[in-house]
């Protein structure tokens, strides 16, 4: 068995992982194995502080088994005054460091965090990298200490820092999926959603089968093109990048394949369209997705579908003001933004916040935008 096998599994198990969250675990102890470590927690969200941080994803994960209760326990008791935080906020994108050169000596000496938080979740002697994300988001992936006594090899950090590209990819993805509110739905349930095109490709890169969002954009050629039954990007350029993505995520004589994103120049001043391509396991359960072996998620910033706020209020059950709250918060505000343009206290917006969660039994922000993207699809029924 060559040294490139568990590489390919574990960029497989995120394939996998993108389109389905419950398969993040296996990938995760795919990357324990491989990297030598005890564990890894990956965190994606965004902010210009630690007060107004908005965390749409945690995951810590040891050797494949989730620990939820560790990371409410660390957002709640030790997040707010973690030292670390601003210094890695603001760390170059792709630059691994150890953790604990993210703290003085002093805090060493006296920080909960690291005294009491890292040595219980095993991450003190460990890594930890940041990514920049989609739309200003951050990525930060830690790796837990290392499992034998020697420390990091140049081995094991050499395959952490080919990792990367991968680990922001499957963040891409699932951010993608999050937008078209998607998460969660097979091959052939994405074919159904509307927010995002939806492009499914063969072994060979032919279109097997596209969703109504893909098609317009596809008979209106702005952008990209259906020529022959292939994808084409209109400016040479674009689609030279296009094609090289393709012989990347569909490689002509098997092996694994690499998924990747790009910009989409448009005619006229339109903003240009984001492209996902991601391979896919052609063993799958849906029997029209079977041919499938790569899909195209393709978004258009400027063909965002915007939610009324009466709508979700008379939907939802919300006043007014949390109704303004809730879609500013689907469209992708963070605490800060709604306060200063609604003329509130950010601690008024997160009171507001509560209220909502508590009207749906829910506990996270990610449930409730889910629940509002929902709306984009309904018609509106109240003036009839």
């Amino acid at each position: 068995m060559s040294q490139q096998d568990p590489f390919d599994r574990i960029v497989a198990a995120l394939h996998d992982a993108a389109l389905d969250d419950a398969r993040w675990e296996a990938a995760s102890a795919l990357i324990d194995d491989a990297c030598g470590a005890k564990g890894n927690m990956l965190v994606f969200g965004e902010g210009r502080s630690q007060e107004d941080a908005e965390i749409y994803m945690a995951r810590l994960c040891y050797r494949g088994q989730r620990h939820e209760e560790w990371e409410r326990r660390y957002f709640a008791d030790y997040y707010p005054r973690d030292e670390r935080i601003p210094r890695l906020r603001y760390l170059p994108d792709s630059r691994l460091v150890q953790v604990r050169s993210l703290y003085t000596e002093q805090e060493a000496k006296s920080s909960a965090t690291f005294n009491e938080a890292l040595p219980q979740s095993d991450t003190q002697d460990g890594l930890t990298v940041r990514l920049d994300g989609p739309n200003g988001s951050r990525i930060i992936w830690t790796i837990a200490d290392p499992a034998g006594e020697d420390g990091w090899s140049p081995a094991q950090t050499g395959l952490i820092e080919r990792l990367l590209p991968h680990i922001r990819q499957y963040v891409r993805v699932r951010h993608a999926l999050f937008e078209a509110g998607t998460l969660g739905a097979s091959l052939t349930a994405l074919l159904d959603n509307n927010r995002s095109g939806v492009i499914q490709l063969d072994r060979r890169g032919r279109i097997v089968e596209a969703n109504d969002r893909a098609r317009f954009l596809l008979r209106r050629g702005d952008g990209l093109s259906d020529q022959n039954g292939c994808l084409h990007a209109r400016a040479p350029a674009d689609n030279a990048a296009l094609q090289g993505l393709l012989a990347k995520a569909l490689p002509l004589f098997g092996g694994q394949g690499v998924s990747g994103s790009m910009l989409v120049s448009r005619a006229l001043d339109l903003p240009r369209l984001v492209l996902h391509l991601s391979p896919v396991d052609d063993g799958g359960s849906d029997i029209r997705a079977r041919r499938v072996a790569a899909l195209a998620l393709i978004v258009d910033p400027g063909g965002q579908t915007r939610i009324d706020p009466e709508l979700a209020a008379a939907t939802l059950d919300l006043t007014p003001m949390e109704s303004r709250v809730t879609v500013m918060l689907a469209e992708g505000n963070t605490v800060r933004d709604i306060a200063l343009a609604l003329g509130r206290t950010e601690n008024t917006i997160r009171w507001h916040m509560k209220n909502i969660f508590n009207k749906h039994h829910i506990s996270r922000q990610f449930e409730l935008v889910q629940r509002v993207l929902a709306l984009a699809g309904l018609p509106d029924l109240r003036h009839r």
